[in-house]
């Protein structure tokens, strides 16, 4: 029994509850960011966003909601083709949707690996396309999914949707299962970290492993995301960093390679 049942269908909420969950958790973010009391968490000073970044907030709103335009579409055909009005889908044992629920993590992870790799090595690609997410040089949590509408499609919604197929997830749990990777994309590049973050804790993959990503020093490391880092651990692609506190207040994700 979830709370929607016999108001919305599971496909529905499949489709647009990540997309109101992403201006929820990410407003919420940006609603935060400047607050003084909060400026002793920033990975970032407040001087090194406003010069470092080559792009506005209205310019990432506007693509973000593009890049969402097509996810629903795409989610709507998806959810269209994979299920069948005529059969009521039993929800299978808890436990069964937990091992699902790992295997889409797993898979997400594979896919937005290599694709995210690719396009770094690939001086076209990340020229053209991928080069627009590194415009936010200093993330904010907004800013997550600010990618080219190409990228967007091919690594977040495609990948979504693999995940989704490979995993056997039926409609209900690939709620909570897109939602929490919403949830987990906006945390990675909220800029803050925050002592009772329960994402920074319980991922090595977080808010300052994705930071090192966004750097100079880093843009050829630190690849994985949304959710754990085995594969640039596998792959010798693992930049590792410590987190010291600045002089000034906040805190700044330093490299330990040159």
């Amino acid at each position: 029994m979830v709370p929607w049942e016999g108001y919305i269908s599971d496909e529905t909420m499949g489709t647009f509850a990540p997309i109101v969950l992403y201006w929820v958790y990410a407003g919420g973010y940006q609603l935060i960011l400047h607050r003084r009391p909060l400026e002793r968490y920033r990975l970032h000073t407040r001087a090194e966003e406003e010069e470092k970044n080559l792009v506005s907030l209205p310019t990432v709103v506007r693509g973000l909601l593009l890049q969402q335009l097509v996810q629903a579409i795409v989610a709507m055909i998806l959810f269209m083709v994979t299920s069948d009005s005529s059969i009521t889908v039993v929800q299978p044992p808890i436990i069964v949707q937990i091992f699902q629920f790992l295997i889409a993590m797993l898979v997400m992870d594979s896919w937005q690996y290599f694709v995210h790799r690719y396009m770094h090595q690939n001086k076209f690609l990340y020229r053209h396309i991928h080069s627009q997410h590194h415009r936010l040089i200093v993330p904010y949590a907004i800013g997550a999914l600010y990618n080219h509408p190409l990228e967007g499609l091919l690594l977040d919604t495609l990948g979504g949707a693999i995940s989704f197929l490979v995993s056997g997830l039926t409609p209900r749990t690939a709620v909570f299962f897109f939602c929490f990777a919403v949830l987990k994309t906006v945390d990675d590049h909220c800029g803050l970290w925050l002592p009772y973050n329960i994402f920074q804790h319980l991922f090595q993959n977080n808010t300052a492993y994705h930071d090192i990503h966004h750097q100079l020093q880093g843009t050829k490391y630190n690849y994985s995301q949304p959710f754990f880092s085995i594969w640039d651990r596998i792959l010798g692609t693992h930049m590792p960093y410590n987190i010291v506190s600045r002089k000034e207040g906040g805190f700044e994700a330093r490299p330990l390679r040159d």
